[in-house]
């Protein structure tokens, strides 16, 4: 029996040696001489900084992919590690964004210092003592490789033999066989991109992959996430297309040209016109987009809740999901829907929480004016992500499994623990806290009348201007961003107060009386609208509304807010199924439906609901000509025309409303 002192010595060697088949670069050459002797550099050839009363070992190496491709991929291994003969598990986020910077968010000799910052739980991942990696997707920064945006797995959209499913694989294997310190169990997470990466992780998974993380995930960019929504196209992340696609390291900017974003693509005319001037046409994916505006295979074949919805459920999966947020609303609750029918071991859970895009890692006591009472951001972190991580990453069953549904409820600003989603409340039983749906009508006189009768004749008016188009938040409109040194409050503008909007003419409004007693919600609303054009298509937004007293003592600035509890936007060309666009019959009332996002609110006694209808949303959305064009990011200037709209007054939302316990 060899020494324990031998063992360990035979680990390192071997870990030393498998390490160094995957090094960044060949050992370096021998520093050339001098070029003046007499005054040589005083530079070194290699700088070597000393790490001592540092609190974790960082190597960078190069994980061979099993087509020779090499991804940049980061190792922290917190140190203590392997303390009481216990050994650590691995938390892995895969990223297109900059492994490098993402794990040196501050130079220091602490592990969650340099952490703290964009896709890091740092407080939870230093608790927990996990090895943190973070790797480049192939194509990006430091990997090899070609990018494609959001790699469609191989078939019809990828013939080649790679995808984000094998990469993750491979990387998980190598992990694994090459890191001494692990205990063999990888956990994978990440936001936004990096959260549809552990979405494509449970396709074919690792058996070493014992829990996954998707908070906000791109799931169905046409659908309701970062490309489109119910087809109208996101012109505002032209920025994103542009600086993400054109260069590996993200080197090519964006340029300014005018402090309100409402001018620089007014100016432009059509977001086709905007991509041209900024050299978008070199960007393969921006081709794609511009060829593709309609819900046809490619986007239907890469949609990720239906990819998973035919795959079987094996790995603990955490969806994360923000009700205000900005990029990917759509996506959690529809990977949620999708998957959980196979879920036979009650292993999928879901979150929601009063954050926007990524909020869950930040301090989540506040989100623009709103006010939550506690930081609900560390709250969740500390009592739902930590447990889940703790019993799956480290096998330790005594810690208690996280409920199916942790759910906040804006309004109340409680924490609800469900055995589903949609769900009243925790105890169901006898019909108590059941969600009805009941129809908010949009009626006469401009009220909106929870369960009032339809009068099909009636109607409400305005004239939508693509001249003129309705801002999206008040003017001036900062650029996108997150920085909001800046002046780049993009991130927060969904709890934007809404009055700007509910004082235009070509908005249509609709008021409920004060509320005498609460009114919850519970899940999706769903827009019936029947509505008339005097063009021929048309864009169509619905904003549900919570209305503040006209004072309110605790916080004066609310006084009449008008919050936008859910809302969307729909083309109107798609009303015959999103693959199918075709023109509007003029002057004539015509239905449509769609759904809004989930919601999970109470309105308050004293309170008001609002409905607003618009046709236009700017620059958040492109400009809908009015008149049918066969591809709308190429309209002409003279394509865009004035319609009259007309909204009848059998309209109404669909509400998940939640009926109180007998």
């Amino acid at each position: 029996m060899k020494s324990p002192s031998t063992r360990l010595a035979l680990i390192c060697a071997l870990a030393a040696a498998s390490l160094a088949q995957a090094q960044t670069a060949p050992a370096p050459a021998p520093a050339p001489a001098p070029q003046y002797p007499a005054l040589p550099s005083e530079t070194p050839a290699e700088f070597k900084a000393p790490t001592e009363g540092f609190n974790y070992v960082k190597r960078s190496v190069m994980i061979p992919m099993r087509d020779g491709t090499r991804l940049n991929t980061v190792i922290i291994v917190p140190k203590g590690a392997t303390n009481g003969g216990n050994k650590a598990p691995i938390l892995l986020t895969r990223t297109p964004y900059d492994a490098a910077s993402m794990t040196s968010h501050a130079d220091s000799s602490d592990l969650e210092s340099i952490l703290t910052g964009y896709d890091n739980a740092a407080d939870v991942i230093v608790q927990g003592g996990y090895i943190r990696v973070v790797q480049d997707v192939r194509g990006k920064y430091g990997s090899e490789g070609d990018y494609v945006m959001n790699r469609p797995l191989h078939g019809p959209l990828n013939p080649t033999p790679v995808d984000h499913s094998t990469d993750t694989w491979d990387t998980i294997d190598w992990l694994v066989k090459n890191i001494p310190e692990t205990n063999g169990r990888v956990g994978i997470i990440g936001i936004s991109y990096d959260g549809f990466l552990p979405l494509m992780a449970l396709v074919n998974p690792h058996p070493a992959l014992k829990a996954a993380v998707p908070m906000n995930p791109m799931v169905d960019g046409w659908m309701g996430d970062d490309w489109f929504h119910h087809g109208a196209f996101r012109q505002i992340n032209l920025s994103y297309i542009m600086e993400q696609v054109v260069t590996r390291g993200n080197t090519a900017k964006w340029y300014s040209t005018n402090y309100d974003d409402y001018d620089m693509y007014m100016r432009a005319g059509s977001s086709g016109e905007l991509a041209r001037r900024r050299g978008l046409e070199q960007s393969g994916f921006w081709r794609k987009l511009v060829q593709h505006p309609a819900y046809d295979a490619f986007w239907q074949q890469q949609a990720m809740d239906k990819i998973l919805a035919k795959q079987p459920v094996t790995v603990p999966t955490l969806l994360v999901h923000s009700l205000w947020d900005a990029e990917d609303i759509y996506g959690p609750v529809a990977v949620y829907k999708a998957i959980k029918p196979n879920d036979r071991n009650n292993l999928v859970h879901l979150s929601l929480g009063p954050w926007n895009h990524g909020g869950a890692i930040g301090d989540g006591s506040s989100l623009g004016a709103l006010k939550f009472g506690s930081d609900t951001a560390l709250y969740w972190r500390q009592a739902v992500l930590r447990p889940f991580l703790e019993r799956h990453l480290k096998g330790n069953e005594s810690v208690p499994d996280i409920p199916t549904v942790t759910a906040f409820e804006t309004g109340t600003n409680q924490w609800r623990t469900l055995a589903s989603w949609p769900s009243g409340c925790a105890d169901q039983a006898g019909g108590a806290c059941a969600i009805r749906q009941v129809a908010l009508r949009l009626a006469g006189q401009q009220k909106a009348v929870l369960g009032g009768p339809a009068d099909a004749r009636a109607y409400d008016e305005y004239v939508s201007d693509p001249a003129k188009p309705v801002p999206f938040r008040q003017r001036p409109i900062p650029p996108y961003g997150y920085d909001e040194a800046k002046g780049q409050s993009w991130p927060r503008w969904m709890v934007d107060d809404q009055r700007e909007a509910s004082g235009r003419t070509d908005v249509a409004t609709f008021v409920s009386d004060v509320l005498g007693a609460p009114v919850k919600i519970s899940g999706e609303p769903v827009a019936n609208l029947v509505a008339s054009t005097s063009g021929t298509d048309s864009d169509w937004v619905v904003k549900l509304i919570d209305v503040y007293p006209d004072q309110v003592g605790s916080q004066p600035a609310m006084g009449g807010y008008q919050l936008m509890i859910s809302g969307d936007i729909f083309r109107g060309r798609y009303r015959e199924g999103y693959d199918k666009p075709k023109p509007l019959a003029a002057n004539r009332p015509l239905s449509y439906r769609f759904g809004l996002p989930t919601a999970n609110h109470v309105f308050l006694p004293g309170h008001r609901i609002m409905v607003q209808v618009q046709s236009s949303w700017f620059p958040l959305y492109d400009r809908n000509p009015q008149t049918y064009v066969e591809n709308i990011f190429f309209a002409k200037p003279d394509d865009y025309k004035k319609a009259t709209q007309r909204i009848y007054h059998s309209s109404f939302i669909e509400l998940p409303l939640v009926e109180a316990a007998p």
